[in-house]
């Protein structure tokens, strides 16, 4: 069976591959603009399915995703859904917590459920008279040159569709992906980070939440850490990531007390004793992979957006809005270049590689910091430094996390503005510290302390520490 692309009214089909968060908003984009777009899913529909398959770690919504999502009308329904997080909360191995603001006061990022957000999309994109979703197609295979796409359908049929435009959406391993590397002049590298994680729920307390829920709540041991997001029927999702090789070395359910009791002691009765012995086990770890690939297009026929394009660690939460700002993106170059695809898919690769090798990068780095920079008093004291002089000056300093989170800055350019202002914050503390060592010498050169005065509170000092060290 085909499908014909001359349509009577003669619109441009534009053909989605992947009805996922980005596939399903990409269709809520180029729906809004007139064109004819048929969605295509491997999966079933997840609004009917009774089981789920794929990626459950929670998203969190910041300020590029929702200004995506604001494009096509749905900021307000996202966003009354969502949990506000106005800080990491952070949990010492002794049972201390301590807040680290995200930003400003008013400033928060969402914890959201990516399924119902998946279904809310779909629903919305399905509004559109010229949006149809085809569910349980799996592409098979698709000419670059033609843009003739074959899927296969559960019962073996195939079919297939022409279009003028593809979009691929299809995730990290992406089969729209797969003709690009056929090709010459095509950059690709993937990464897979030695660490994995798990997820594990912290169910309510009295109907209420374990924890408080305002904040992304945060156990950074260095080399491995916990995290835990807030949804709404009041569990935490708590998500373990760690090295595989630890993984590997927790092999019953006395070891995984022994470890939680050792690093994670305040969550154990907050999760409960019988569900970390029996959920530690129900899956095996997971992978994560970081993608970077260059160009995203093919001449005017297709191009990549989304995890397809540049699939990134979970760690700066910038995964989902990333995705959700090349839709953004793309649809501001529409605009630009009228919609012309051989001008617009050129200029969409030249803007967004850049940006999205740099969000891969940072997100690589805000591991680390997660992990372990947070426990360091140097951290603390260079983002109250930070903190201050964005007050005084919001103009020339801006907090790398607020620029990524908050603005629509471009990646790749607060890496650089990051980069600079790092080397003009420490050259100012060395120009400070220094100062005021010179003004302490100066001033005791100047006025010397009387030594027969200091003698007698010194000894007394010493013989405080003897006595000390005695007992």
């Amino acid at each position: 069976m085909e499908k014909s692309a001359d349509r009577p009214n003669k619109k441009k089909v534009v053909a989605v591959v992947g009805g996922g968060l980005v596939g399903a908003l990409n269709a809520c984009f180029f729906a809004k603009r007139g064109f004819d777009v048929e969605v295509f899913e491997t999966r079933d529909d997840i609004r009917t399915a009774k089981v789920v398959k794929g990626r459950s770690i929670n998203l969190a919504l910041s300020h590029r995703g929702r200004q995506s999502l604001k494009s096509v009308g749905m900021e307000d329904k996202i966003v009354s859904n969502g949990i506000p997080m106005n800080a990491r909360m952070i949990h010492s191995p002794n049972g201390k917590q301590s807040p680290i603001p995200y930003g400003k006061k008013g400033q928060y990022i969402l914890s959201v459920d990516r399924a119902n957000l998946n279904k809310e999309l779909l629903t919305a994109a399905e509004t559109y008279p010229n949006t149809k979703l085809n569910f349980d197609h799996k592409l098979q295979d698709w000419s670059p040159e033609t843009g003739l796409m074959t899927f296969v359908r559960p019962d073996g049929s195939l079919e297939e569709i022409k279009a003028d435009l593809i979009v691929g959406c299809d995730g990290a391993f992406s089969a729209i992906r797969k003709q690009f590397l056929r090709r010459s002049r095509f950059n690709y590298s993937q990464t897979y980070i030695p660490h994995g994680y798990m997820e594990l729920t912290m169910p309510p307390i009295n109907g209420e939440f374990a924890m408080k829920p305002n904040y992304l709540h945060i156990w950074p041991r260095n080399t491995f850490m916990m995290i835990a997001l807030p949804n709404l029927d009041k569990t935490f999702t708590c998500t373990l990531f760690m090295p595989f090789e630890e993984f590997e070395k927790i092999t019953t359910g006395d070891e995984v007390m022994e470890f939680f009791q050792k690093y994670f002691p305040d969550a154990i009765p907050l999760i409960g004793v019988d569900a970390l012995k029996r959920d530690y086990f129900r899956l095996p770890a997971q992978a994560m992979v970081s993608v970077k690939c260059s160009p995203y297009h093919i001449g005017d026929k297709c191009v990549l957006m989304g995890d397809a394009a540049h699939a990134v660690v979970p760690f700066y939460g910038q995964g989902m809005n990333a995705g959700f700002e090349d839709c953004i993106v793309f649809d501001e170059i529409m605009d630009q270049l009228n919609e012309d695809f051989s001008a617009v898919l050129p200029e969409y690769t030249r803007v967004r590689v850049p940006d999205d090798h740099a969000i891969a990068d940072l997100a690589m780095y805000n591991y680390i910091e997660m992990r372990a920079h947070v426990n360091s008093k140097w951290f603390l004291f260079r983002k109250n430094v930070d903190d201050i002089l964005h007050f005084l000056m919001p103009g020339t300093i801006i907090p790398l996390y607020t620029m990524v989170t908050f603005t629509r800055t471009r990646y790749h350019q607060a890496v650089e503005l990051w980069h600079w202002q790092d080397r003009v914050i420490n050259r100012g503390l060395l120009f400070c510290a220094t100062g005021a060592l010179l003004g302490g010498s100066y001033l005791l050169v100047k006025n010397p302390p009387d030594i027969n005065k200091l003698s007698i509170p010194a000894e007394k000092l010493w013989n405080r520490l003897l006595a000390v060290w005695t007992t």
